[in-house]
Formats: structure tokens, C-alpha cells, sequence
């Protein structure tokens, strides 16, 4: 049953319209639960769904698609001062998001805002207020614009990261937030203070920096209130 549950999401995303997947995208291949409905977030053409700095509007381009990857990159001479993030359209609550990331250049982290909303700092308006997931490096969670920190690595996400395309899985339900990182469960953590974990945009971050740097994502696969366990972990 979960073998023809699997072929029929994967029938459904490949005949979406307008729907281009990446060259090996993992993503694909992950058997969601028979009772969620996974709905690409990235159709692979374009930023169909998002906005933020994409070059539209006379904006900044830190964000583009290119090869059906989502591409964030600044160069040394226009580095953002303030973290900017591409965000969806679309709010979600308790959700499943399956993607992949990879850092291309520089050593700074990215990551995935969550539960928040979008924020205008020092007249940037494509900043965010909220929960970061962060990778692939400083793995662990930020609050931003508020708390800071707010749960550090334990040692099984740096021991996971194999420094490429970092295969993910996000688990956000009700206060809790679950990660696994290429086939590991590498966080479980629940917030203190639920009354901050509100409905808001999903953001994909470029950090603030002063250097050339670039992540990339591909993927992006999310289903709502989705079952209560991670579905992307291997058997030891």
C-alpha cells in the first residue's frame, strides 16, 4: 500500500502544472503518510507563490531560480546589512517540510524562518520576525528579533551535515520542532513560551554578510497537519 501511496505523490508532482523538478531531487522519493497531501512549494521555473528581493519591483536581487534550484546570493559589493529572506505567500501552522540545502559559498548559515512574520529592519523590509531552523552551519535555532538563540546543537547535526546537499526535514507542530538531517533525528525541541509560535510565511534566509555568498534549495515539499512523527529517518 505504501509503495502504490508513493508512486501516485510522485505521479502528482510530476504532472503539476508548471511543475519542473531538479536533477536528483530527493525530495520526490519521500513516501509522505497516506493521510497528508504534500504540495510543492517551488514549482522550478520561477518564484511563482514567494516574494521578497527578487529583482521584481525595482527590489534588490538577492533570490533567483536557476537550473530548478533556488539560488540566494549576494555578491561582496552588495552584500544585504540586514538577513533578507524569500517568503511564501501562504502562512502555515503545523506542517511537514521536506527539502534540501546547500551551502555554495561562505561559511555563514541560512536557514528556514517559521512561525513568524515578515519584518522591516534598518528599512529593510524583507526581514523576519520569528523562529530559524538553521543550517548547514551553527545548526540549531534562532529566534529572530527576539529571544536570539534558542537551542543549540547537541552534536548530532554537525555529525550528520555532509557538507553538500543536506537532505531535511522539518516537523513543526504545536510548540514543537523536529529535524532530521540526511536520514537523522537531530533536534526535538519544544518552545517555553507556545503563545510565540503563531501562522506565519515560510522564509528561506541569505544572512547578513560582507563577503560573496550563496546557498542554494531545492525541493521544498510540505504538507499540513501532518502525523505526528518524522517519516525521512533511516533504520540503524
Amino acid at each position: 500500500m505504501q509503495h502504490c501511496f508513493r508512486f501516485f505523490s510522485l505521479l502528482s508532482l510530476l504532472i503539476a502544472p508548471a511543475v519542473v523538478l531538479a536533477a536528483d531531487d530527493w525530495s520526490t522519493s519521500v513516501t509522505f503518510p497516506a493521510s497528508e497531501k504534500p504540495v510543492p512549494l517551488f514549482n522550478g521555473k520561477d518564484l511563482t507563490g514567494w516574494h521578497g528581493n527578487t529583482g521584481a519591483d525595482g527590489t534588490k536581487e538577492y533570490f533567483k531560480v536557476k537550473d530548478g534550484v533556488i539560488v540566494a546570493r549576494n555578491e561582496k559589493d552588495a552584500a544585504p546589512k540586514v538577513s533578507n529572506y524569500l517568503l511564501t505567500d501562504k502562512n502555515y501552522r503545523n506542517f511537514r517540510l521536506i527539502f534540501e540545502g546547500k551551502l555554495a559559498e561562505s561559511g555563514m548559515h541560512s536557514g528556514i524562518a517559521i512561525w513568524g512574520k515578515q519584518f522591516t529592519k534598518d528599512a529593510e523590509k524583507n526581514s523576519y520576525q520569528g523562529h530559524l531552523v538553521m543550517f548547514p552551519s551553527g545548526w540549531g535555532f534562532y529566534d529572530l528579533f527576539r529571544r536570539n538563540s534558542i537551542y543549540k546543537d547537541d552534536g548530532r547535526a554537525k555529525k550528520a551535515d555532509n557538507k553538500d546537499w543536506n537532505q531535511m526535514e522539518i516537523l513543526a507542530i504545536g510548540d514543537r520542532i523536529r529535524l532530521a538531517v540526511n536520514g537523522q533525528e537531530v533536534a526535538d525541541w519544544r518552545d517555553p513560551k507556545p503563545e510565540l509560535c503563531e501562522a506565519g510565511p515560510l522564509g528561506l534566509q541569505l544572512h547578513s554578510n560582507t563577503v560573496a555568498q550563496e546557498v542554494r534549495f531545492r525541493g521544498l515539499i510540505l504538507s499540513e497537519n501532518p502525523e505526528d512523527r518524522l517519516i525521512t529517518l533511516k533504520s540503524e
